[in-house]
């Protein structure tokens, strides 16, 4: 009896204080456990609270997005009738500015023949006036050839004359003052036909 009785005790020596030690853990872990399971209860609300309100705002942008879609379907008609609209203005100014573009040709068009008929009565005016000049120029050289013919028959008599007088001058002895007389009347006669010359050059 000793025996157990010492065995008891020793055991109970070992054992009671590493039980009292893992009694005192189990109660520190079960403090952690408590708190943990009571930050985890908080964090479950909070991630409730979290997904209610993803919902309210899921359906918040749902609706928005249905309201836009909405306003973008109008937006989409309206711009339909108004491209309709603009196409038939199109189609009218088209057929205006065609109407106007026939207008102009049809004028352009006369015009052409208003000037082309102004065009022939120039031409024909042009050769009525080249027709003219032609005659006048032949006129006027018909004209020059009898004066150089007649200017070459008086300027030959002239000059015939001219030689006579010379050659009586020289076959006569004269004083000094009907000499010099003579050779004025020389020099004006030089000088006359110098004058029919340049006409004649003229």
């Amino acid at each position: 009896m000793d025996i157990m009785e010492g065995i008891r005790a020793g055991f109970k020596e070992l054992i009671v204080p590493e039980l009292d030690r893992i009694r005192e853990e189990n109660r520190e872990i079960r403090a952690v456990l408590e708190v943990t399971n009571k930050r985890l209860d908080d964090v479950n609300l909070h991630l409730a609270d979290q997904s209610r309100r993803i919902d309210a705002l899921r359906e918040e942008l749902r609706s928005e997005i249905q309201a836009t879609n909405g306003r973008i379907d109008t937006l989409r008609e309206e711009i339909r009738s108004d491209i309709q609209a603009i196409w038939g203005r199109i189609d009218a100014s088209r057929e205006e500015l065609r109407s106007e573009i026939q207008a102009t040709n049809g004028r352009i068009d006369t015009l052409r023949e208003e000037m082309r008929s102004d065009i022939q009565a120039v031409q024909g005016r042009l050769d009525a006036l080249r027709e003219e000049l032609r005659s006048g120029f032949k006129e006027n050289n018909d004209r020059i050839d009898s004066l150089r013919e007649r200017m070459g028959s008086e300027i030959r008599d002239t000059s015939e004359k001219f030689d006579s007088r010379l050659d009586r001058l020289y076959e006569v002895i004269v004083r000094r003052d009907e000499h010099v007389q003579l050779a004025q009347r020389l020099t004006a006669l030089e000088r006359e036909v110098s004058e029919i010359k340049r006409k004649l050059a003229a």
